[in-house]
């Protein structure tokens, strides 16, 4: 893997509206050499560097059989982020990464999932998600629980919809705040969970969002049988280097840059929501 410490020069190919504030920058390595050893597994992150600006950690929301390109979903909450959603076609970044361990994939298959997330605390599983459907012979059912804060800060509309078409996929969408227009579930999406039957010897679930929604998202599935080690989830920090030298994103004795940012329930359960961390 090239130098974790130095940036690749990517070009952006396409700059993809997901709603008035957010967009999705599709970005390639302009150079072969940094393109043939390039690998990531969903769940992973890269070090985005804006020049004369900074750089900021996103996830990888394309699946890795886009060898030739890679997104990222952007939402201007900072100076990193504001200047790389102003990006267009031809803009160049500098990528670091991937970096961090990504979801455990290779030992879901054959088992169901159940993936639950808020915000846009969602791009974490984009890539699963896409990922399993375009192996959908290798997993079994897919339940996808995304819940926002109010009804128009749902993105990936359509994309929901067509996931929901998919075979052996279940999807419910609910809304804290929910539109005239809204036509799925109001109210936190932890509670979504009363809707969805699942074998807790053959389910696997990965959340990923708000720390609060995460904990009592655990409480339900384990009162529901899920074991421990069978509960993963993505923790957010502010991820400054990649490579577990600032400390920036550390949760107790853990970096989330280079032990996470996905952790095993049982591997944080201490941590998790512990003030201070």
């Amino acid at each position: 893997m090239p130098d974790g410490h130095l940036p690749r020069s990517a070009v952006v190919r396409e700059r993809i509206l997901e709603s008035p504030t957010i967009c999705t920058l599709r970005l390639a390595f302009d150079a072969a050499p940094a393109r043939e050893p390039y690998a990531f597994t969903p769940g992973q992150f890269h070090m985005v560097y804006l020049d004369r600006v900074g750089e900021v950690a996103l996830s990888i929301v394309s699946d890795p059989l886009d060898q030739h390109f890679f997104d990222h979903t952007v939402r201007p909450v900072g100076r990193v982020s504001e200047g790389l959603a102003r990006l267009g076609p031809g803009d160049r970044v500098g990528i670091r990464g991937p970096f961090g361990r990504g979801w455990p994939l290779e030992a879901a298959r054959g088992r169901d999932l159940l993936l639950l997330t808020g915000g846009l605390g969602c791009a974490p599983v984009v890539s699963v998600i896409r990922y399993v459907l375009r192996r959908r012979a290798d997993y079994g059912r897919l339940v996808i629980l995304q819940g926002v804060r109010h009804a128009e800060d749902l993105i990936w509309r359509a994309q929901y919809e067509a996931w929901g078409r998919a075979e052996g996929t279940q999807v419910l969408l609910a809304a804290d705040v929910a539109s005239r227009d809204w036509p799925w579930a109001e109210g936190p999406v932890v509670d979504l969970l009363d809707r969805v039957a699942f074998d807790p010897a053959r389910t696997l679930a990965l959340l990923c969002g708000p720390e609060l929604m995460i904990e009592a998202a655990i409480a339900v599935l384990r009162g529901r049988g899920l074991p421990d080690r069978a509960i993963w989830l993505s923790l957010e920090r502010n991820m400054h280097c990649g490579v577990g030298r600032c400390g920036h994103c550390q949760v107790g004795p853990r970096f989330v840059c280079t032990e996470g940012p996905v952790f095993r329930y049982d591997e944080i359960a201490d941590l998790l929501g512990a003030r201070g961390f």
